[in-house]
């Protein structure tokens, strides 16, 4: 009889030739459990996505009650569904005035999708501009938007009318223009290394994208709910975006993203032609109900107070030789090597010795941290104990 791993590379699409084949059946709080009992801690939250946790009890309670009440009824936006309702208005709640108004998808380059749609459509431009060593997701307009040829070529041709500038340099900014329908920038460059721009910087975006009409749209479907140390990235630089993205750490582990603007200029999906943007499962009643409960738990439980601090302290600890940086904010961390090749000695001792890391898309040579909100300060001190260890061994 096959094993589970041997399935897995038999009927499972591959996405590299040479997977992790961990094979998981629990996961809670910090921590994933193997088929054998084995504990790792889970240092990335299954990249950005369980920012309260695996299996919190609150978003478990919701996904359960939910699924006994009803699951898939009809298509995103005919019938009124209170988990979709609520989760909406609790966003609403949280966010500045003009972000009022959502549209729940299955995913973060969904929401991308639809941001994109929307700028063109409320704009009727066609120009969009985004960053280089940009992640926006990997369907064919997302994937458009990515600024790193490498991951693109094979692909080609994309979408038209994509343009890039250079993230945190001002003098790119003239790049923006009245023919130009939206930039789409990370709050917080993510697959890039952790890249953070600064004030001045986004103060000028603003300026600009209001003066030529461009609709400024912000990512932070990694840096969303609360890992940086604020709710929303943007609340660090103190602007506003016209349109938000959000998605991963959302749903407390359920599948679920979204892009959110004023009722303005949502508005403009509504007609000419009707029915501009379509989904079938996107806002599924489970996953709105387990992301209110998502959102509930993090403010209840006030998660977001020590994550700035939480962060300092890893940097305080990561102190070696070979580590060339610990650059980032909140809970959202690359540990920069000399390259690749010592990167991934570390990530794989680092999984032999129980825990869970891995690189950046577009910058290799750095070591994701990106754990769970909740993560305490002992579980920190031998997290950096196993990571210094093992840069200790993979440098000696």
């Amino acid at each position: 009889m096959l094993t589970q791993r041997q399935l897995f590379l038999q009927h499972n699409a591959q996405t590299t030739l040479a997977p992790l084949l961990l094979e998981f059946n629990k996961a809670r709080g910090m921590y994933l459990y193997d088929t054998e009992g084995r504990k790792y801690m889970d240092l990335i939250a299954g990249i950005g996505v369980s920012n309260v946790g695996h299996c919190h009890p609150a978003v478990v309670s919701a996904v359960q009650q939910q699924a006994e009440n009803y699951m898939h009824i009809m298509v995103y936006g005919e019938f009124v569904q209170s988990p979709q309702v609520n989760f909406a208005k609790a966003l609403a709640d949280v966010l500045p005035i003009t972000l009022n108004c959502t549209y729940f998808v299955n995913s973060g380059t969904e929401a991308v999708e639809g941001a994109m749609k929307l700028a063109k459509r409320y704009t009727n431009r066609s120009e969009i501009i985004s960053c280089k060593n940009s992640y926006h997701g990997s369907t064919q307009g997302a994937l458009s938007l990515m600024g790193n040829e490498e991951f693109k070529q094979a692909y080609r041709p994309l979408l038209p009318g994509i343009k890039f500038i250079q993230y945190n340099d001002l003098a790119d900014l003239d790049l923006i223009t009245t023919r130009t329908a939206a930039v789409f920038i990370e709050t917080i460059q993510g697959e890039a290394g952790i890249r953070i721009a600064d004030q001045a910087y986004y103060e000028a975006l603003r300026t600009k994208c209001t003066a030529t009409g461009t609709l400024l749209v912000l990512d932070e479907i990694q840096c969303g709910f609360g890992r940086t140390g604020k709710l929303f990235g943007f609340e660090h630089f103190h602007i506003v975006p016209d349109i938000l993205l959000l998605a991963k750490g959302i749903g407390g582990g359920m599948p679920i993203g979204a892009f959110i603007s004023s009722k303005e200029i949502m508005a403009s999906l509504a007609e000419n032609p009707i029915l501009g943007h379509i989904t079938t499962f996107g806002g599924h009643p489970v996953s709105c109900a387990a992301g209110l409960a998502t959102l509930e738990t993090i403010l209840a439980e006030n998660m977001v107070a020590e994550v700035s601090e939480k962060g300092l302290y890893f940097k305080k600890l990561l102190q070696h030789p070979a580590i060339k940086e610990v650059r980032g904010i909140g809970l959202m961390m690359a540990i920069e090597f000399e390259n690749f090749e010592v990167n991934k000695k570390i990530i794989d001792g680092c999984i032999e010795d129980g825990l869970i890391s891995d690189w950046f898309l577009h910058c290799s040579n750095a070591m994701r941290i990106a754990p769970p909100l909740i993560i305490t300060y002992e579980e920190i001190e031998e997290a950096c104990n196993i990571i210094l260890e093992n840069v200790t061994k993979a440098t000696a």
